[in-house]
């Protein structure tokens, strides 16, 4: 009987084994912790488009003008996740298991045709990896608005993205995250440096040039016409950034609990510095000053926020107030580019500027201004911003060709702006036949 016992007690402990190994391997399947985090990245990423940079951009431009900006930003949140599901992600991402080119994912993803309910990637679902990426290819060509604003047609801006988010954003973002040629150099680029930040602003630079300035600039007052709005849409982007930077670590772990410390630290020293400029050369902080610069501090750490540490953080959050600031009068005041809402010099300098000081402030050997390490097979400072300048410079030309390109052929065929008449009456009116303010 006692044998017979210590048999059956041996078969449960073997039993409870089992299931404590299959419990284990199922919790390594699905972070429970980690989806979390992306599931509130993801919204957080949305937010910042949809309300944060729709009202932030819609208080700059004149009240004749503020309707076309939002419609703008919520029509481009659809049609970007519609293309984005049906080629874009694949073009950046590729497929599960099958070894990407340098330049292109695979196409074993159109149409989301290899992601089901069961789909993995790493710990969290490939579902909820393909819509945290979604909500990146929706700002991005969001952020482009700001420079054509006031005078390109609706139909002209949607066909534009459209392509532009195709030839451009997502071989771009292949090349950096989805296993391309910038990645496997070694590229830090945490949250898109050069994705995002430049893409958008080159083609910004660059739509502002081929359209030319708005009618009256440099001699009519254009003046923000509702500074409130855009105060409450920086706020959305300060608190929606955390997800766009901390949730690129794509888990609930230290790198994530870094990079939300050294965004938030940028932004609050791009802000200070920014003020203090305009003080400082003015006589008076402005509002619109103070969140412009917080704007420069998030998009110059955004490629860094994986890389440095807190000191290193509150450089570059200060570094960015201050030249995007002489960037930006350098661009309206000197050169003439009426890049209506500062696109380039915020988002392009800083972009730029972030992933180069990347370069420099991941080392591990600058005391308190350390960072988190050098690429693999790269050993000193050097040889890390040779490969920082290497994605700046090629995502630079590579976005300025292309979108130079891509603005002709819709020229040719819709015609990229509105008439001289139209332009003075107000694309609300003219485009949209609706007011923002019945006053």
């Amino acid at each position: 009987m006692a044998a017979l016992f210590r048999k059956f007690h041996t078969n449960i402990l073997a039993f409870s084994l089992l299931l404590l190994v299959s419990a284990g391997a199922s919790a390594d399947e699905l972070n429970g912790a980690d989806t979390a985090w992306i599931l509130t990245s993801t919204a957080l990423v949305l937010f910042m488009t949809i309300p944060g940079l729709s009202l932030f951009y819609a208080g700059l431009v004149r009240a004749k003008n503020v309707l076309s900006v939002l419609m703008q930003c919520f029509a481009l949140t659809c049609l970007m996740s519609v293309l984005w599901f049906a080629v874009g992600y694949t073009i950046a991402f590729g497929s599960e298991g099958v070894v990407q080119g340098p330049f292109l994912g695979d196409f074993g993803n159109v149409f989301f045709a290899a992601i089901n309910v069961n789909s993995m990637s790493g710990g969290i679902p490939t579902s909820l990896f393909a819509i945290f990426q979604m909500t990146f290819a929706i700002i991005t060509p969001a952020l482009i608005v700001g420079a054509f604003a006031e005078r390109m047609r609706f139909s002209a801006m949607l066909l534009f993205c459209s392509i532009w988010l195709l030839v451009v954003y997502a071989p771009v973002c292949h090349w950096v995250w989805g296993g391309g040629w910038l990645g496997a150099m070694g590229l830090q680029d945490f949250a898109g440096g050069t994705v995002v930040h430049i893409t958008a602003a080159v083609a910004a630079l660059v739509a502002a040039l081929v359209m030319g300035p708005r009618r009256g600039f440099g001699s009519v007052p254009m003046a923000p016409h509702n500074l409130t709005i855009t105060v409450a849409g920086a706020g959305m982007l300060w608190v929606g950034w955390f997800g766009f930077n901390a949730g690129s670590a794509l888990g609930a772990n230290n790198s994530a609990a870094m990079a939300m410390l050294v965004t938030h630290l940028s932004a609050a020293c791009g802000a200070l510095a920014w003020m203090t400029m305009e003080w400082l050369r003015h006589g008076k902080p402005s509002v619109l000053g103070i969140v412009t610069g917080m704007v420069a501090g998030l998009g110059t750490i955004t490629p860094a926020s994986g890389s440095v540490g807190p000191a290193a953080a509150v450089v570059i959050g200060l570094s960015a107030g201050v030249i995007c600031y002489f960037a930006t009068n350098l661009l309206r005041n000197v050169l003439r580019v009426d890049d209506s809402l500062d696109v380039f010099p915020v988002h392009g300098v800083g972009g730029i500027l972030g992933t180069l000081l990347a370069g420099v402030f991941c080392s591990t050997q600058l005391g308190i201004f350390s960072g988190n390490g050098f690429s693999d097979g790269i050993t000193s400072i050097g040889g890390q911003l040779a490969v920082q300048a290497t994605g700046v410079v090629a995502t630079f030309a590579y976005t300025a060709v292309m979108s130079f390109i891509i603005l002709k052929l819709v020229n040719a065929m819709v015609g990229l702006r509105v008439d001289a008449e139209e332009e003075t009456q107000g694309l609300d009116l003219v485009l949209h036949d609706e007011r923002g303010y019945d006053l």
